[in-house]
């Protein structure tokens, strides 16, 4: 079975990560998936609404750190960075039920969707400096514009979780209910986006984030290159070998 599953029903398009023996950790291979579903959804007329959902246990904890390794971005054709590229600038309604863990790339999509549905289990993390990286998906920008800059310099300089009321305090998500509950009321919106004129939320949506259209863009190349440079360091190297050997880094010499 995929890791990615996509269905659509009703004018909404679910993409479902499903790889909870690994705790929807996303490989190379996922993020294609993804760009592909995206590139589908946007051509697909009857595609109205787009929605992200994990399992009530868990979104995602982020990269798989070995595919990661093994098979690192190199350029902007990369298969997350598709990915990037097509959340930002996706025409269409993008709605998300997060429950549980969402790590890194998990809470920095956030900021491409339209509407944010959170169990009260979510707990959100983006630990980039913590692996000897900087943000990505524009999350440099966009995390100081929703936050504030003081917060956001909490979120992403410490890059300890936040939970979901935290989250719903500073407009990260629209509502808070039960995990058990969050995937179906995700879709209940979802389907209420369904149900109006698709030409309308287009070009409502593109007003709306029209002006932070290009600098998005611009943001995300910058972050990319930096990133890239980052990923080949010692702080990084330092970090990741950690990780897989299951200790805490030090990076008293880097």
């Amino acid at each position: 079975m995929s890791d990615i599953l996509v269905h659509t029903e009703g004018g909404v398009s679910t993409l479902t990560f499903n790889r909870l023996d690994k705790k929807n950790s996303i490989t190379s291979a996922m993020y294609a998936a993804m760009a592909d579903a995206l590139e589908a959804a946007q051509a697909d007329a009857a595609v109205r609404v787009l929605l992200i959902q994990g399992d009530a246990t868990i979104f995602s904890a982020g990269n798989d750190i070995g595919d990661f390794l093994n098979a690192p971005p190199s350029t902007q054709d990369s298969p997350v960075f598709r990915f990037l590229h097509g959340i930002a600038q996706f025409p269409k309604p993008i709605v998300a039920a997060v429950c549980g863990p969402a790590v890194g790339i998990g809470t920095t999509l956030l900021f491409h969707c339209d509407l944010v549905y959170a169990g009260d289990n979510a707990a959100f993390s983006m630990p980039f400096v913590n692996l000897g990286l900087c943000p990505e998906a524009a999350s440099s920008l966009l995390v100081p514009q929703m936050f504030g800059y003081h917060r956001a310099a909490e979120a992403l300089l410490l890059g300890e979780p936040f939970m979901a009321e935290a989250a719903l305090e500073v407009g990260l998500v629209n509502r808070v209910v039960p995990p058990t509950e969050c995937n179906a009321i995700a879709q209940q919106q979802a389907r209420k986006l369904a149900a109006k004129p698709l030409s309308a939320l287009i070009e409502t949506k593109r007003l709306m984030k029209k002006s932070q259209g290009p600098a998005v863009l611009e943001r995300m190349g910058e972050e990319g290159a930096s990133f890239g440079r980052m990923l080949r360091e010692p702080a990084a190297r330092e970090a990741f070998t950690a990780f897989m050997e299951k200790r805490k880094p030090d990076f008293s010499k880097v």
